[in-house]
């Protein structure tokens, strides 16, 4: 497991390019994966990724849930990034799960809705985690985004013990659209967590234990 000073980690970081603080993750020599949601933006750090190691894994939780353009871009970054793609799912399909919850559970159902999230979310990614064993995950949140990321920085390690970088968590919603622009990169205009059910609330990945 890796052993960082956190604090000047992250003050040496600060300023860094995001092609800087990938380059120096997997600059460690640990092993290392990226994650995706391949919701609106997600190009931006399969784009960044890809360009520094394109042999990285890059995990992707399908919930079953999302919609066809989601799965249309996908597709698109897929290939025309050379992505070095893992995807994962639930072990359940969602029709049988809809037909057996009675649709997905609302944010006041906590208990379904947790069990829900588990399923769709949590199980495929444990299962991820179980195969790849990585002690780096690059992941694309961003400071703004929940009130839990708030309380992140660049580099922060998990209740799992992975060390967690975030190269654009300090980008505004503008440093994105002009990052998507500069390098045309395809956006998924039509997108749906299930687990979230409104934006600003966590998917579950990132506050589990």
């Amino acid at each position: 497991m890796l052993d960082l000073d956190l604090d000047s980690v992250n003050a040496s970081l600060r300023d860094a390019s995001a092609q800087d603080i990938v380059r120096w993750a997997l600059g460690l020599g640990a092993p290392a994966i990226a994650t995706t949601s391949m919701g609106k933006n997600a190009a931006v750090m399969l784009h960044l990724v890809s360009e520094i190691d394109r042999e990285l894994p890059t995990i992707w939780v399908d919930t079953g849930y999302n919609l066809r353009d989601t799965y249309l871009v996908a597709e698109r970054l897929i290939r025309d990034l050379e992505l070095n793609i893992h995807v994962y799912s639930p072990l359940m399909t969602s029709e049988r799960r809809n037909a057996i919850m009675g649709g997905i559970p609302t944010v006041d159902e906590e208990e379904r809705h947790a069990q829900f999230t588990q399923e769709v979310k949590l199980e495929p990614f444990d299962r991820a985690l179980a195969e790849f064993q990585p002690e780096i995950w690059l992941t694309g949140i961003r400071r703004e985004e929940t009130e839990h990321r708030r309380n992140l920085d660049i580099v922060s390690v998990d209740g799992r013990g992975i060390v967690k970088v975030a190269p654009i968590f300090n980008w505004s919603d503008e440093d994105v659209e002009a990052y998507m622009a500069q390098h045309e990169l395809p956006t998924c205009r039509h997108y749906f967590d299930p687990t979230k059910v409104h934006d600003g609330r966590e998917c579950g990945l990132h506050t589990a234990a």
